[in-house]
């Protein structure tokens, strides 16, 4: 058994950790950690752990996380840095569910979010995409675990450019998501009267933070630089993203060469199901789980390629996803404690 901390453990991201964990046969959760909540009984924060968890909130700064295996970080963008490098210090595999470690170049950082207080940290850490980087993540210190966007985008495309089906500028990605992609924060925007019978576009205009990690990620798996159009939407619906990608592809490519590189990338990836031809995913057939579920088609009156995958922004493009890397980095079976099939209704 490893023992598994958890910073910032009272949001969203921290309550579906812990919900994954809990029933994970490998392992115990030693230390769980909220700022605002030191002292307070977990189950009596989120009611739904009673007789499930007997821990209460530590503050972060508790050396008790330095006696874990493995702590994961769900702290805010900017709050995980000097965690994160002491934790690393002290000989603990961290995997960090904020955006600090997730971009390598410093000065890209920087201009998105902020100072990077540990720029020697963001060659050292491996992007947790597991399809993509299983290799590298078995070995990793630091895994610096994708966001809910990018992992939805990155997963439609990556087929697509790996193997030169589709040109490389104008890639369009139209994407959805539900209202806990802004955070268990008191918010205006995510306010019930703001958003029920609403369904709204933000960050317009090419202003969205998850943009630089897409672009380059996409643009290592082309091989060439890619600046994409990003448009997020909010959904009033609780979770769970849809995103539409918009491509042109190469000249004398067909549908079957188009299914033949979807096949053959995730054909044995036991997180990405692939759905049958005329049909398309639904963020409601992956609620809960750490599936993406991916559909294409081939527009012949446009020439546009559009492929359509769907995931839940809490699980796969989340917490679940950061499990199954932690599942590589321990050799646990990659899908110990996510075996679960999607929530309906």
């Amino acid at each position: 058994m490893i023992r598994v901390g958890i910073l910032g453990a009272s949001g969203y991201t921290g309550f579906e950790l812990i919900r994954i964990l809990v029933n994970h046969p490998g392992t115990t959760l030693l230390a769980l950690s909220s700022r605002g909540l030191e002292g307070e009984a977990v189950a009596a924060h989120y009611p739904a752990f009673k007789g499930f968890v007997d821990l209460r909130f530590l503050s972060p700064e508790s050396p008790v996380f330095e006696e874990a295996d493995v702590v994961f970080s769900a702290l805010p963008h900017g709050a995980s840095m000097q965690m994160v490098s002491k934790l690393l210090d002290k000989g603990v595999r961290v995997i960090d569910l904020s955006a600090d470690f997730r971009i390598k170049d410093v000065s890209v950082y920087e201009k998105w979010y902020q100072k990077h207080d540990c720029p020697h940290l963001l060659r050292e850490a491996v992007y947790g995409l597991p399809e993509l980087y299983r290799k590298e993540i078995a070995g990793a210190k630091l895994v610096a675990n994708p966001g809910c966007y990018p992992t939805s985008v990155i997963l439609a495309a990556a087929p697509l450019l790996q193997r030169g089906l589709v040109k490389s500028d104008n890639i369009i990605a139209d994407s959805k998501s539900g209202v806990t992609g802004a955070g268990r924060g008191l918010s205006l925007a995510t306010h019930f009267c703001e958003v029920n019978e609403g369904f709204g576009a933000y960050k317009v205009g090419g202003v969205h933070r998850h943009i630089p990690e897409m672009e380059q990620e996409l643009s290592q798996l082309a091989g060439s630089d890619i600046r994409i159009t990003f448009t997020p939407h909010l959904v009033p619906m609780s979770r769970g993203i849809l995103s539409t990608l918009y491509l042109t592809p190469i000249e004398g490519v067909s549908e079957s060469d188009v299914e033949d590189a979807f096949h053959e990338a995730y054909d044995n990836e036991p997180f990405v199901r692939l759905c049958e031809k005329g049909r398309f995913p639904t963020t409601l057939q992956v609620r809960g789980s750490n599936f993406c579920d991916i559909g294409w088609k081939l527009d012949p009156r446009t020439g546009k390629l559009i492929v359509i995958s769907a995931i839940d922004n809490l699980t796969r493009g989340a917490s679940g996803q950061a499990v199954c890397n932690m599942n590589i980095m321990f050799e646990f079976d990659e899908t110990m404690g996510l075996t679960f099939p999607p929530w309906q209704p």
